[in-house]
């Protein structure tokens, strides 16, 4: 939007905080049991066709977006190495939590040690609540009416059988310890968002499965929305691709981020720590917040990082981060990223229907 039709500079201004905040600690958490994507082919196109990715992972009978936020926490607050009781937010985005009517962030908060003086809440927006409940944390912490707050983006996120999502909806996800930016091991230089009323993929009220507009969730939507954030973010910081060391995008699978890093500037080489989408799928509501928790395994004090996530609906949020030297004394005080992708134990297409409860008894 130039200047004669937006005089007011409206929107064009990135979103930064009255003092300094980052990431004081972050965690990750991936199910061990994955399955392959020529499983799903197998069993639906008699195995023709290309695959989308390698495998995702899948969630096992006793765990949930509550399960897996707690360990993620418990990881992220062993790198910021603070009382859980000074957190005075938890706030978690999914968009599979367990219960229609009763809060995930409250069981966690309690779970962690936080509760009862905290404020709790529940995110939704896709597959960018995660980042949107980040934000929000940004403004909470920047402002001054919190030390602390704990952020989670996290799904065990769901295909209707047969159809494309099945190969590439997966579970896991991340959380982020926000705090003072001295304390922080990357400091949050500022963030941009970037929404319009694209409708690419939805699902109402008492349904299932989600449905999704095929193709359409490429161009007027992923990419649109992803590259207007990012470029407006390096317009507005005053960078170019050649300023950072990584870049993370949401990864729906592997060629949407690569293809968005190209188009923007960016080389393989820096989007690759964080690209995980081919072998554990995508994650949803934790899908670039996971590639954050691995690209910052591998960055250095002095790296700068872009993140842009996505959200159906449609929406992107992006930021720019600039790694401190606290990353190389707490990096290792929680499992690596690369770990739980490690772990892993394979299953076929059975045993994850019946993990996954697509068998109706009843």
């Amino acid at each position: 939007m130039s200047s004669e039709t937006n005089p007011l500079n409206i929107g064009q201004t990135v979103l930064k905080p009255d003092r300094p905040v980052g990431i004081v600690g972050y965690g990750a958490y991936v199910p061990r049991y994955r399955l392959p994507a020529t499983e799903v082919a197998r069993v639906w196109t008699g195995g023709t066709g290309g695959v989308p990715i390698k495998e995702k992972a899948v969630a096992g009978l006793d765990e949930d977006v509550i399960t897996m936020s707690i360990e993620a926490a418990q990881n992220a607050l062993a790198r910021a190495e603070i009382d859980p009781r000074l957190i005075r937010a938890v706030w978690i985005g999914s968009e599979s939590h367990p219960y229609a009517v009763k809060p995930s962030s409250t069981v966690v908060a309690e779970s962690i040690g936080a509760a009862p003086n905290i404020q709790a809440a529940d995110w939704e927006f896709a597959c960018k609540a995660g980042t949107e409940a980040m934000q929000a944390g940004i403004g909470f912490v920047g402002s001054g009416m919190a030390s602390y707050v704990l952020t989670i983006g996290m799904d065990t996120a769901q295909g209707r059988p047969g159809d494309a999502l099945e190969y590439t909806a997966a579970a896991g996800g991340a959380a982020y310890v926000l705090g003072p930016g001295d304390e922080s091991l990357a400091v949050i230089q500022g963030s941009y968002s970037f929404v319009t009323d694209t409708p690419d993929f939805w699902r109402r009220a008492h349904e299932v499965y989600p449905s999704h507009g095929d193709r359409f969730t490429g161009e007027p939507a992923y990419f649109n929305h992803t590259l207007s954030a990012g470029q407006r973010m390096m317009d507005m910081m005053g960078t170019t691709p050649q300023d950072y060391t990584w870049a993370v995008f949401h990864q729906p699978n592997v060629k949407f981020p690569q293809r968005a890093a190209k188009i923007l500037g960016f080389g393989p080489e820096q989007i690759e720590p964080g690209l995980l989408s081919g072998l554990v799928g995508n994650v949803y509501a934790g899908s670039s917040l996971l590639g954050l928790t691995a690209t910052l395994d591998a960055a250095q004090p002095g790296d700068r990082i872009l993140l842009v996530s996505y959200g159906s609906g449609a929406g992107s949020d992006a930021f720019d981060l600039l790694v401190t030297d606290h990353i190389t004394a707490r990096r290792d005080k929680a499992p690596r990223t690369q770990a739980y992708v490690a772990r892993r134990t394979e299953i076929d297409y059975a045993v994850y229907t019946r993990y996954r409860g697509k068998l109706q008894m009843d």
